[in-house]
This record gives structure tokens, C-alpha cells and sequence, in this order.
């Protein structure tokens, strides 16, 4: 693989994800209640929370009465002075995800007239900010979330099960909030931007049902695979013995806005990628379904592509993958592998993929780029694919994209490099 390639992609994947970084975004999305007008808290829930907390303190400084955060990390550069942060499970929530989720419905429980809530959310908060229905151990419901994540599922349909299994999820917190007012900065890491969606929208309200989660239960049979107690749950909750989330109507004390998105990152990309040279095309900010068969669509469009050289085909969205196998990966990794392979006879593209979070499934890495240079020196992909073992394939190829954890969460980036024209 061209060094230079290599390191145009990644640069181009890197500008995205600065483009979307709280300090960005927060300070024009935060408004302040006039002096005197009731108490402001603080409540942050994501893997952008410690960022996003920290830009809102700067803000409010001494108005704000006291905060409570929850991530996935807790970043040095980000110290909180009136807002306690704690780190808890992701992806799968654990005993600390409980604690978040406990902590914030007490805090909402006393909550006055006047008082007003500044909630902070991005994605990641769904296993981060949690709670167990009754009848249900926390064990029953981290299989819940694991059965979910592995079955192929999207994202919105995760987020529907999620929502009702909880007590805090689908404008539950809003719920909760009232008779105080909520304003919801959202960092969206969803196809379409849907605020309900987002981190299960704890402040949004629901227009999904319980009925509608026992259907993708069904949908993706796992009916026989969750705890009994879930489905007991799901099946009270569907014949109205267990109350819904927030209807549509239900929050007028609530308002929200979504204040960065995947969008946000693919312009900036193109901006990078026209800087180093390259015609730049944003292909899609919708980019979803499977990984394997998204993997084929972008290298379709790339094989095709007719224009101006070097180019920079750019995508954004959220693959999934079904794992059948028993390997280690993500679904960045899996896409970079399968879109590899594709492109194993055609050395004039070099294909990236990428979380903008900087985390892959439940790897040390955000993503991998591979070309057909990759595919000559390495093993043979195809034993790692059918395993889910893309992690091992691209270790063995020393080609992964390595960031840490970014601070921000936009879902993924393809980025594709096409060096010039077919048989030159």
C-alpha cells in the first residue's frame, strides 16, 4: 500500500472527525435562562459526555446549581468542576450504567417549578444510561443487549427494545423531569437523524411501542434466546398492564436539537480531501444495512466511477453485522475486509472505514484500510471474514486505524481513494 495513500485517507478520516468535536458545537446550541430564573442542572449521558459537559461548564460557570455525567471514558483534558462524572459499560451496560440511570431519575424527582435541565446526549447512551424492569437480573438484561447487537439489527431497532425495557428511555427522563424544563443538545450517531433514536432519546418523545419491540424480538428469533422475564415484560407492556414511553404531545416542557451529525463530518472530509488534491464526492450520509453487502455497493460505485482523478469517494452511516462466527472485530473492520477483498485484483484504490467515535465493536481500534497491495502480503482474508475475525486479519497487516477514543460520535466514514482511471 502507497504510504502517501494510506496517509491521505487517514488524514481526510481525521479532519471529519475534528470537524465534529463539542467545542464546536455546544457553546451556539446552549441556551442560558436568564439570571434568577430558576436553577440549572447539568446531564450528560454518551461517550461525548465528559467533552460536551465540560463545554456547557464553561458556559454556565457558577448558574449552574450541579451536574452528573456518564461516559464510556473519563479524559484528563476534560476536568469537570461542578459536574460528577462516572464511566460505565459499553456496549453492553453494566452495574455502573444502573447507577447512572438510578442517579439521574433521583435527581429529576427533585426538581421544582422554574428549575431548568440542560441534557447532553450522544451515542453510546443506550448501554450507558440504564435500568432493569422488574423481574429482570442485570445479567438477563446485558444478554438482552448482546442477543441484540450480534442478530444484525439496526440501530433504530435496537433502540426500540431498549426504549422498553426501561424506565428512563423514549422521553421517560423528561418524563421525570417535569414540572422543571429539559433542553436536549443531541449528537447524532443515527441514519437520519432521528432525535427519538439517538442514545434511546430519554428526552424525545416515543412513537415506538411494546408491541412493536416483541416484533423485532420475533423479527430476528430470538424469542427462545431472551430471559423469560423479558419477555414477560415486553408481553405486559403490549397488553397495556405496563405503561408506554412518552407519547408525541407528552413533553411540552421538553425541546431539543440536534447539533451535530455525520453530515457535518462528510463535508468536512471533502474539504480535507480537495486540500490534498483529490475530486471529492460525498456518495451517501445514509450508508447502512449489512457490512458485507454495503462493502459491495461502495466498491460498485467506485469501480464505476468516471470522473476527474485522483478522487475521493466519501460515505457516511451505520453497517451492521450478524455474527456467526467467533472472531474479533467491528463492523468498520468487517466493511474495510469484505470491501478489500472485492478490490484484491484493482490497485488503484485504497478503501478506509472508520468510527468517528475512535472505538470498533468491542476492539483497540476505530477502523482499517486495505488495498489490494494489503491483500498480496497478507494471509487469506476470507477464513477471517467468515469468522468475524477482522481484527486478527488487519493486526496481521499492521493496517488498522488507531485513534483512542474521540471525544464525539457521528456514526462511521468510508473513505475511498481512486488513484486514477482503470489499465494505466
Amino acid at each position: 500500500m502507497s504510504v502517501t495513500h494510506r496517509s491521505d485517507a487517514e488524514a481526510i478520516y481525521l479532519h471529519a472527525v475534528a470537524a465534529v468535536q463539542p467545542r464546536k458545537f455546544v457553546p451556539p446550541n446552549l441556551p442560558v435562562p436568564p439570571p434568577g430564573d430558576g436553577r440549572i442542572f447539568l446531564l450528560a449521558a454518551g461517550k461525548a459526555a465528559a467533552a460536551m459537559a465540560y463545554e456547557a461548564e464553561q458556559i454556565l460557570g457558577h448558574r449552574l446549581s450541579h451536574g452528573f455525567a456518564v461516559s464510556s471514558h473519563a479524559p484528563d483534558e476534560f476536568p469537570l468542576q461542578k459536574t460528577e462524572l462516572i464511566t460505565a459499560g459499553h456496549p453492553v451496560p453494566d452495574i455502573n450504567s444502573i447507577i447512572a440511570g438510578t442517579t439521574m431519575l433521583q435527581l429529576a424527582a427533585g426538581l421544582k417549578p422554574g428549575d431548568h435541565v440542560v441534557f447532553l446526549l450522544s451515542g453510546g447512551a443506550s448501554s450507558l444510561l440504564a435500568d432493569v424492569p422488574e423481574g429482570v437480573s442485570m445479567e438477563e438484561l446485558q444478554l438482552a443487549f448482546q442477543l441484540l447487537l450480534h442478530s444484525g439489527a439496526d440501530i433504530s431497532e435496537m433502540n426500540t427494545v431498549r426504549k422498553h425495557l426501561s424506565a428512563i428511555k423514549g422521553g421517560q427522563l423528561a418524563r421525570a423531569i417535569h414540572p422543571a424544563t429539559v433542553h436536549s443538545i443531541l449528537l447524532s450517531d443515527v441514519p437520519g437523524n432521528d432525535p427519538a433514536v439517538i442514545g434511546s432519546g430519554p428526552t424525545v418523545a416515543d412513537h415506538t411501542t411494546f408491541a412493536d419491540a416483541l416484533g423485532i424480538i420475533d423479527k430476528y428469533q430470538l424469542r427462545d434466546r431472551v430471559a423469560s422475564g423479558i419477555l414477560l415484560h415486553l408481553e405486559q407492556g403490549a397488553a397495556g398492564l405496563i405503561s408506554e414511553t412518552a407519547r408525541p404531545g407528552e413533553l411540552p416542557h421538553a425541546s431539543h436539537v440536534v447539533a451535530a451529525s455525520n453530515r457535518i463530518a462528510l463535508e468536512a472530509a471533502a474539504q480535507k480531501a480537495m486540500e490534498l488534491g483529490y475530486h471529492a464526492t460525498i456518495l451517501t450520509g445514509n450508508a447502512t444495512g449489512r457490512a458485507r453487502e454495503l462493502a459491495a455497493s461502495l466498491v460498485e460505485q467506485a469501480l464505476a466511477y468516471t470522473g476527474p482523478f485522483p478522487a475521493c469517494l466519501l460515505a457516511g452511516g451505520e453497517s451492521t453485522v450478524q455474527v456467526t462466527g467467533n472472531g474479533l472485530g467491528g463492523r468498520n473492520q468487517e466493511l474495510a475486509l469484505a470491501a478489500g477483498m472485492l478490490l484484491k485484483d484493482t490497485a488503484r484504490i485504497t478503501f478506509l472505514a472508520a468510527g468517528t467515535d475512535g472505538i470498533d465493536g468491542p476492539t483497540d481500534a476505530a477502523g482499517a484500510v486495505i488495498d489490494a497491495e494489503t491483500l498480496a502480503q497478507g494471509p487469506d482474508p476470507l477464513p477471517f471474514l467468515e469468522n468475524n475475525d477482522s481484527w486478527h486479519y488487519f493486526h496481521q497487516t499492521h493496517t488498522h486505524i488507531r485513534t483512542g477514543p474521540t471525544n464525539t460520535n457521528v456514526m462511521d466514514l468510508a473513505v475511498i481513494l481512486i488513484h486514477g482511471p482503470a489499465n494505466v
